[in-house]
């Protein structure tokens, strides 16, 4: 039987709470320290127009990565419940078949982004002709990213939904900050104004690659593969 009682604070209850949500820390910090790297390469290489493309993406970014996240954090329950009852056999489905999912979705909104990428610039950008077509190409290009974000965002889930919060938050931390500031700063320099929007396409990559070494490392730990 459930009854009200008098709260106490458990500080080694909150701080392992505190540690394991270390990913979503990063990720939220990071995203506003990276756009406004972003935007200074942008200014400095095209100026305002770069800038408003940048928005242009992040806008269509921000419906895109969530259907990434909002898998990611429904699944995240099920996992824990499963490796917490030490069902092996039903943790490693469900991981198998996330794996599948995020390569069919990936594809999809790829397929899409390259779709849209005309009448969603038309739309935000169609006043101004030069605005227009530096926004549908960096979409044409921006697009690919989406066929590998979707892993790292879930594999930082999962370790979360495991109770690894430090492996969580390394690989959002890479992600998020470390491999999209280091692209968007050194790839410009061979590649131009195009550096920028391929930066984002190779930090999805480097980020998929770290979160594929790391499930693999762990998976004899936490019997998910």
């Amino acid at each position: 039987m459930l009854r009200l009682g008098k709260a106490k604070l458990n500080f080694k209850v909150l701080g392992k709470a505190c540690s394991n949500g270390l990913s979503e820390f990063v990720s939220n910090v990071s995203a506003s320290v990276v756009s406004i790297v972003f935007n200074f390469q942008l200014m400095r290489l095209i100026g305002e127009d770069g800038v408003s493309a940048y928005g242009v993406m992040m806008y269509v970014n921000f419906i895109y990565v969530a259907i990434f996240i909002g898998y990611a954090i429904g699944t995240a329950p099920i996992i824990g419940y499963n490796y917490g009852a030490e069902n092996h056999a039903e943790l490693k489905n469900i991981f198998k078949k996330s794996m599948v999912i995020m390569g069919i979705i990936g594809a999809a909104m790829t397929a899409l982004a390259l779709a849209l990428a005309y009448p969603i610039s038309k739309i935000y950008v169609g006043y101004d002709t030069d605005l227009f077509e530096l926004t549908k190409n960096a979409f044409f290009i921006f697009a690919f990213s989406f066929l590998f974000s979707g892993y790292s965002i879930f594999a930082s889930s999962l370790f979360t939904a495991l109770g690894n919060g430090i492996i969580s938050a390394v690989i959002s931390f890479l992600r998020t900050l470390v491999f999209q500031l280091a692209t968007v700063l050194i790839l410009p320099i061979f590649f131009g104004v195009n550096g920028v929007w391929v930066s984002m396409l190779v930090a999805e990559i480097l980020a998929t690659a770290v979160s594929i070494l790391l499930c693999i490392l762990k998976r004899k730990k936490y019997h998910y593969s």
